[in-house]
């Protein structure tokens, strides 16, 4: 099987029978009809169908190793600049059919299960099987180009103790038992975003574990179908009102769902184990294994996109009502320039200071993409800032489609024009502002991105600790000390 088609991604989903609690409602399938999912199930399925467009085909797909069919792009491992900057290439494609709001779209995890199974050798060190489960995974999701969610981190209970140690470790999904074919997981995980849809959910480490023998129920790393039995979800709410697109031109497409994942005893065949009971491997799993580099590296490319339509859309903003020619709001276009620009440049020197790793993958420098995702959760909060300052009460007073084409069309032409727009062309853009900057899906935007990779304060802990800073404390202690051997020789020159 090749890259799917989104005719073949939703026959699929037809056949998926996952349990999904929503608003009261329980799902046993069917999502891809339910109006809290069916608009960015959509939204999925043409990506897929992306990939066999004549205009973007040769970017997103290449020959199959094992079988020469073309497969996504994104599980392409890479050797050379060339694949590496073709990794980077359909990473952008499917950002751009979004504008950098789909957070989840599979090569984010395409790319993990790329560098994990290139260091199955790594995974083999906890046992033989390990590694060939690793492997044999990646190139089954690879050839049946499946879509995978993932889950990281146990529900917040008493955030004073450790994730597992919350609520006397009643809540965090953990092994309850193992038996001649597998374990048994109970408890819960969050947060799953884009579960109800996806194919597979990828349980892997993130909380660091302490090494005690009370962690080992919590160390694993192992990958499930999103039906398994006993598996449930807990939807949160839709942000897609099921209104026309005109009124809500983001959330009407690009709405992904996030979940809390029950484990409800569910059994994990060993050969979808991928690490038990090593506490230390599980720590280590993405930094060993170059998988948080090639995700960030999927990550940045997005939110450089992302950063390039707000740029569109501010200055759209900025020419329709006549203020760009106002200094302080040059002073806010020239931020959000800079931050694309910023993020640009380390995009580029990641790649261009990419090494070959001790798995034989082409990985993308690390100290440049950990800049960026130390930095972006926090600049882009700015963006809806400038938005809403800069559309003020202009976007309070939207109309919506209905209202341009019904009895009040010709006050809404008279009243809402702009200074380049006519009066339905400005009630359009300034909804999509809106949407940006202030709807319920702006919101979750901008508290997605800033815990995209963790929480910031703890990631900037760990930035810190990682970071080497000796050679710097040594430059500035031998300028000290030339500083003082100059001194106490002016101190003895009898001049």
């Amino acid at each position: 099987m090749a890259a799917r088609t989104g005719e073949e991604f939703l026959a699929r989903l037809a056949n998926s029978r996952p349990t999904v609690h929503i608003q009261g409602e329980t799902l046993v399938g069917g999502i891809q009809h339910h109006p809290a999912f069916r608009n960015v199930v959509r939204t999925y399925a043409e990506l897929y169908d992306l990939q066999h467009s004549a205009q973007h085909k040769d970017v997103l797909t290449y020959p199959s190793p094992a079988s020469g069919e073309p497969v996504a792009t994104s599980f392409l491992t890479p050797t050379t600049p060339v694949e590496l900057a073709k990794r980077r290439q359909a990473f952008t494609v499917w950002a751009e059919h979004s504008n950098g709001m789909l957070g989840r779209t599979g090569d984010y995890l395409n790319s993990a299960l790329m560098a994990l199974a290139s260091a199955a050798d790594w995974f083999a060190g906890a046992g033989p099987a390990f590694g060939d489960n690793i492997r044999r995974y990646y190139e089954k999701v690879r050839e049946e180009d499946l879509l995978c969610s993932h889950t990281l981190v146990p529900p917040q209970v008493n955030r004073a103790v450790a994730g597992p140690r919350q609520a006397g470790g009643s809540v965090a999904a953990r092994i309850v038992r193992e038996d001649d074919n597998g374990v048994v997981i109970r408890g819960a995980r969050m947060l799953a975003t884009i579960a109800p849809f996806a194919d597979e959910l990828l349980v892997l480490p993130s909380t660091l574990l302490r090494g005690t023998p009370e962690d080992r129920p919590y160390s694993y790393a192992f990958a499930i179908p999103t039906d398994a039995e006993g598996l449930r979800y807990i939807a949160r709410e839709p942000l897609d009102p099921g209104r026309p697109r005109h009124d809500h031109p983001l959330a009407s497409r690009f709405d992904e769902p996030d979940c809390v994942v029950v484990f409800d005893d569910v059994h994990v065949p060993y050969e979808r184990c991928f690490l038990l009971g090593d506490v230390e491997r599980c720590n280590d799993l993405f930094a060993r294994t170059s998988a948080v580099v090639h995700m960030a590296h999927q990550a940045v490319t997005r939110t450089v996109t992302k950063t390039e339509y707000v740029l569109g859309l501010v200055s759209l903003l900025t020419e329709a009502i006549g203020i760009e020619g106002y200094q302080h709001v040059q002073d806010d276009i020239a931020e959000i320039i800079t931050t694309l620009e910023m993020l640009r440049a380390f995009l580029r020197a990641a790649e261009s200071d990419a090494r070959v790793n001790r798995f034989g993958v082409l990985t993308p420098a690390w100290a440049p993409l950990n800049a960026a995702r130390n930095l972006y959760p926090k600049l882009c909060q700015r963006f809806p800032q400038i938005l809403r300052k800069l559309g003020a009460a202009g976007l309070m007073a939207t109309p919506t489609g209905f209202d341009v084409t019904g009895p009040a069309a010709s006050d809404i032409d008279a009243c809402l024009q702009s200074a380049t727009l006519t009066g339905a062309e400005r009630v359009k853009l300034f909804r999509l502002v809106w949407d940006t900057c202030i709807s319920a899906f702006s919101g979750r935007q901008a508290l997605y991105e800033y815990y995209f990779f963790g929480d910031p304060v703890r990631m900037a802990g760990a930035y810190v600790a990682s970071y080497d800073r000796e050679p710097y404390k040594a430059r500035v202690r031998a300028f000290l000390d030339g500083y003082e051997a100059t001194a106490a020789r002016a101190e003895g020159d009898p001049a």
